[in-house]
């Protein structure tokens, strides 16, 4: 079976302490619960939690729906985003199958990065790995007034959204258009054997989420 990797990256540096990090926690939650009711993305996707602060973590390797757990998530640090991304490279090179001659590997990896900040570490070194490889769909989240969309545009050009502020509605409502896209991908890839290729081929984002 081809697997739908998913990886999100999750800022968790100090400026997140608080209801910004309580909102991430049941916007997991939210999420999770939304996927686990979808057949199509029970049977397909697969989700990595990355999360940085002071440094990197993937605090769950990819993992099919059923078997996941929620990490423990916490609020400290600095904003090791370029780390994050070489992270995201490392666990990509292992986790995901390659296609051979003989046999279709996995679909090319979703993935969705959340930050209320700026990079404070090497970001450059961590962006040219993330350019070198080839993804899926990538959609980088600006988290309130404080992050830099220029960095976020870096990443991925064509698909930058913002919400204005990092509390629970603005994050609620972004994890459920994540959960609603990974379902959108997976009905995709099952039904037409499709990855999606665009953020236009996404679900609408709602009201709290614009796009940059």
């Amino acid at each position: 079976m081809r697997r739908l990797p998913v990886y999100l990256l999750l800022d968790c540096s100090g400026s997140m302490s608080g209801e910004p990090i309580e909102a991430v926690k049941s916007g997991m939650q939210m999420l999770l619960s939304g996927l686990r009711q979808d057949p199509q993305a029970l049977e397909s996707a697969y989700l990595s939690v990355i999360t940085f602060d002071s440094s990197a973590k993937q605090l769950v390797p990819l993992t099919d729906l059923a078997s996941f757990q929620m990490p423990d998530i916490v609020a400290s640090g600095t904003t090791a985003l370029g780390e994050a991304l070489s992270l995201l490279c490392q666990c990509a090179k292992t986790e995901i199958v390659k296609s051979t001659p003989e046999v279709k590997g996995d679909w090319r990896p979703l993935v969705f990065i959340m930050t209320d900040g700026e990079p404070t570490d090497d970001f450059k070194k961590g962006l040219t790995e993330f350019q070198s490889m080839k993804w899926g769909i990538t959609v980088s989240c600006a988290a309130g007034q404080g992050a830099n969309i220029d960095t976020l545009k870096a990443i991925s050009p064509e698909s930058v959204v913002m919400l204005d502020t990092a509390d629970k509605q603005s994050l609620a409502a972004f994890f459920k258009w994540v959960s609603s896209s990974i379902s959108t991908s997976s009905k995709s890839v099952n039904d037409t054997k499709q990855e999606i290729s665009g953020i236009d081929q996404l679900p609408p984002p709602p009201p709290e989420i614009n796009m940059v």
